[in-house]
């Protein structure tokens, strides 16, 4: 990767990814020195920020991830949720909750894991070894778990490079991971199409997608050479329920359930999930809270004298040649967000929730 953090062509091994990504973090459960001497911390790593701020109030605000701060609100779950093993037609029925909700045409393109990060890592296992191009700076995980899967993985700067390499995986996060950068959805299934012609497939990270399901692909399930990931917990706010959800065509959909084995997630998991999924009122109510949320943040950052260069709805992005001092200035007031090893000027804040984080929030920017 060079200096700026945009990618470079170099292909890159499993040892050479392991433990730092392609934004120039390291990798989700560690702690990286950078060039300042500090500790660089993945989101949601609070144990580490109080670590590296003993002095700060209690207690943290945690900015650094982009999970939804107002999660859905959980049903009523059956006792026998927690007392016996999952059945079958629990699992059917959050399959079908999810390809009702995503768009899809079947439960049976849809399998369920334990997390996006287990089909991450998952996928990778199921393909023949090749060449891998991942667009970059993204998040971490796509390019180290292919790579330690034994792929040949390159980071590019354009889908069509793709091509050049003859690689049989691209893998795009849409919208972009920190950046917010989007692909129509008729140009990510023309790359599906060009990537299953020459047999290949086009891995599309959808992990914040909840918000415009316009700008989704996932209707577009089973179309051969596409594979598309959704991730439960950032939308509904409940990362901690640990659900990941692949559409792809139904040969590969069944492989990733064998794959995933039995019981891959909980009962409670399963009960949650299927209500939260076919929830027809809190969906586009939630839609429009974030939306409202997210123009609030950047007014305050913007008042701040910061610019936004852009995000999501659950994440914005600011570029600032003063990000370094301004991370260090809210870690000494409890407040932790995202930063970037190859982009020091770059920092991502995520949603604060209460009025007292938002309060905080502005009294920190304002210092």
């Amino acid at each position: 990767m060079a200096e700026d953090g945009t990618a470079t062509k170099r292909a890159m091994t499993g040892r050479e990814m392991t433990g730092q990504d392609m934004t120039g973090q390291a990798a989700a459960g560690q702690g990286k020195p950078d060039a300042a001497g500090g500790t660089l911390l993945h989101g949601g790593d609070l144990d580490g920020a109080r670590a590296a701020f003993p002095g700060a109030p209690a207690p943290w605000i945690d900015l650094s991830t982009g999970i939804n701060p107002w999660p859905y609100p959980l049903p009523p779950v059956p006792l026998d949720a927690w007392t016996r093993l999952p059945g079958r037609g629990e699992e059917e029925a959050l399959r079908a909750a999810a390809a009702s909700c995503y768009g899809a045409s079947s439960a049976e393109l849809v399998a369920t894991a334990s997390g996006s990060q287990a089909l991450i890592q998952l996928l990778p296992r199921l393909c023949r070894p090749g060449r891998v191009a991942v667009l970059g700076p993204t998040y971490a995980e796509h390019a180290r778990c292919w790579a330690l899967a034994g792929h040949e993985v390159r980071a590019v700067e354009r889908p069509e490079e793709a091509g050049v390499l003859v690689a049989g995986v691209l893998v795009i996060v849409n919208p972009n991971n920190p950046d917010g950068r989007r692909f129509a959805p008729g140009e990510l299934l023309e790359m599906a199409g060009a990537q299953a012609a020459r047999g290949g497939l086009l891995v599309v990270d959808e992990a914040f997608a909840d918000m415009r399901p316009e700008d989704s692909v996932a209707p577009a399930a089973g179309q051969p050479g596409l594979v598309v990931l959704r991730s439960f917990g950032k939308f509904f706010g409940l990362a901690g329920l640990r659900l990941g959800i692949a559409l792809a065509p139904a040969a590969l959909a069944a492989a990733l359930r064998e794959a995933v084995g039995p019981w891959a997630v909980s009962g409670p998991g399963l009960a949650i999930a299927t209500a939260a999924l076919g929830d027809r009122d809190w969906i586009p109510a939630t839609r429009d809270r974030l939306a409202r949320a997210s123009a609030g943040l950047d007014r305050l950052l913007e008042g701040a004298g910061l610019r936004v260069a852009g995000g999501t709805e659950l994440f914005r992005l600011v570029e600032d040649a003063r990000a370094p001092s301004l991370y260090r200035a809210l870690g000494s007031a409890g407040i932790l967000v995202r930063r970037f090893e190859h982009r020091p000027d770059w920092l991502r804040f995520g949603l604060p929730g209460p009025d007292e984080a938002w309060r905080r929030l502005a009294v920190a920017l304002d210092d």
